[in-house]
C-alpha cells in the first residue's frame, strides 16, 4: 500500500519543487531549463513533479507566487507594525532583500510575458498583487504615522505605491543584469 501525502506534506513538496525551479531558472534561464533539470535539482522523480505541476508554466507561476508570498509576509509585517516605514525606507528595505537569482527569474519571466499569454497573465497578476501590498503598506504608514484619515490615505497611497513598485522593479532589473562576480564583490 502506498502512503498518502497529507495536505501539509503536499505543500512542502510543491514548495521544494518550486524552489528547485527558481534555482534552475536563475542559473539556466526559463527557456533552457527542462523538467529534467528541475528533477535533478529537487532530487525528485519526474513523476513526482508532474503529480504536483502540469507543465513548466505551472512551475513558473508557482515560483512567482513563492517569491510574492515571501514579499507579502514582509510587507504585511511592515503594515501591521506600530510605525510602518515611510515609502523611502520601504524601498530601501525591499532593495536590500533582493535575491539576485530571484531577480534573474523575475526579469526572464517579464521577457517571456511579451510573447507567451499564459506567462503574461501570471506577470500581470503578480505585479497587481505586489502593487496592492505596497499600497496597503503605504496606507498604513499614512494612517499610523502621518495621522491621515483611512480613505484619504488609501487614495494618496495608490500613486506612491506605484512609484515604489516602479523603482523596485528597476532595481530588480539592475540586479538581474549584474554578473555573479559583481554580486559577490558588493
Amino acid at each position: 500500500m502506498v502512503p498518502r501525502l497529507t495536505d501539509a506534506r503536499k505543500e512542502l513538496r510543491r514548495a521544494q519543487i518550486a524552489e528547485a525551479a527558481v534555482r534552475c531558472f536563475g542559473r539556466n534561464g526559463l527557456e533552457r531549463t527542462s523538467i529534467a533539470d528541475i528533477t535533478a535539482e529537487s532530487g525528485l522523480s519526474a513523476g513526482s513533479i508532474y503529480a504536483h505541476y502540469r507543465n513548466k508554466a505551472d512551475l513558473v507561476q508557482a515560483a512567482a507566487r513563492e517569491v510574492l508570498a515571501r514579499r507579502a509576509e514582509v510587507l504585511g509585517e511592515y503594515a501591521a507594525s506600530d510605525t510602518p516605514p515611510d515609502p523611502d525606507e520601504l524601498l530601501v528595505r525591499l532593495i536590500a532583500a533582493i535575491d539576485p537569482a530571484e531577480a534573474r527569474v523575475g526579469v526572464q519571466t517579464w521577457g517571456e510575458a511579451t510573447t507567451d499569454p499564459v506567462i503574461r497573465d501570471i506577470v500581470v497578476d503578480m505585479v497587481d498583487q505586489m502593487r496592492a501590498l505596497l499600497r496597503d503598506c503605504v496606507t498604513a504608514w499614512l494612517v499610523k504615522v502621518e495621522h491621515q484619515e483611512p480613505a484619504a490615505a488609501r487614495e494618496r497611497a495608490t500613486p506612491i505605491a506605484h512609484r515604489v513598485s516602479a523603482l523596485y522593479q528597476a532595481e530588480l532589473l539592475y540586479t538581474a543584469l549584474r554578473s555573479p562576480t559583481e554580486e559577490t564583490a558588493s
